[in-house]
C-alpha cells in the first residue's frame, strides 16, 4: 500500500515538473514573440525614416540644381505678362479717350449753331418790337406786312437749325425755362401759372439759350 502511494506521489511530482516546464517554455515563447514584434516595429520605423529622408533629399535636389534655361524661360514669361498688362491698360485708356472725343464731337455738332443763334436773338427782339407798333397808313401797313414776313422767314430758318420758342402763357412756371419778373393776381389763372410773357425765351434742342421773362400768378 505504501509502495503504491509512493508511486502515485512520484507520478504526481513528475506531472507537476512537466507542467512547470511547459509553463516556463510558454512564457519564454511569449517573451520572444514580444521582443520580435518590438524589433520589427523598430525596423519598420527606421525604414520609414530612411524613406522620408530619401524623399526630402530628392525634393531638395531640384532646388539646388535649377536649369538656367528654365530660369530664362520663366523670366521671359514674366516680361510677356507685364507687357501684356501694360498693353491692356493703354488700350483701355485709348478706348476711353475715343469715346470721350466722340461724345464731345457729337455735342459740338449738336450745338454748333448756338453762338450764331445767341447773337441773332437781339435782332429778333427788335423785329418783334417793330411789329408791335400800330399805324393806319396804308404805306405803314404794307411795310409792317413786309417786316412780318421777314420775321417769319427768319424764325423758320432758325427753327430748321434747332431753335425753339419756349412756351409761356398758360404754362406752369418752370425756373429751368422761365424767369419771373412780376407777380399777378388773375382769377382766370391758377396759382403758379404764367399770365403774360414779357420777353420771348429760346432754347437750342434741350439747352436754354435765353429764359422767357414772364409774369406769374400768385
Amino acid at each position: 500500500m505504501t509502495e503504491k502511494n509512493e508511486s502515485v506521489n512520484s507520478q504526481t511530482d513528475n506531472e507537476e515538473q512537466v507542467n512547470s516546464y511547459n509553463e516556463e517554455e510558454h512564457e519564454d515563447k511569449i517573451t520572444e514573440d514580444q521582443e520580435s514584434q518590438e524589433q520589427s516595429s523598430e525596423d519598420l520605423n527606421e525604414s520609414s525614416d530612411e524613406l522620408n529622408d530619401d524623399q526630402e533629399h530628392e525634393n531638395d535636389e531640384p532646388s539646388k540644381d535649377i536649369d538656367p534655361k528654365d530660369e530664362e524661360i520663366q523670366k521671359l514669361k514674366d516680361e510677356v505678362k507685364e507687357n501684356e498688362d501694360k498693353y491692356l491698360r493703354l488700350y483701355a485708356e485709348f478706348e476711353n479717350y475715343k469715346r470721350r472725343l466722340q461724345k464731345e464731337n457729337q455735342t459740338m455738332k449738336k450745338y454748333q449753331s448756338q453762338s450764331v443763334l445767341t447773337d441773332i436773338l437781339p435782332t429778333i427782339d427788335n423785329i418783334e418790337r417793330a411789329l408791335q407798333i400800330e399805324g393806319e397808313d396804308e404805306q405803314f401797313k404794307s411795310l409792317q406786312k413786309g417786316v412780318k414776313m421777314v420775321h417769319e422767314s427768319l424764325l423758320k430758318a432758325l427753327e430748321d437749325n434747332g431753335l425753339e420758342v419756349i412756351k409761356t402763357e398758360g404754362e406752369n412756371f418752370d425756373p429751368n425755362y422761365h424767369q419771373a419778373v412780376m407777380q399777378d393776381d388773375n382769377p382766370e389763372f391758377e396759382a403758379n401759372q404764367i399770365t403774360q410773357e414779357l420777353q420771348t425765351g429760346y432754347k437750342l434742342k434741350d439747352r436754354v439759350l435765353r429764359p422767357s421773362m414772364v409774369k406769374v400768378n400768385q
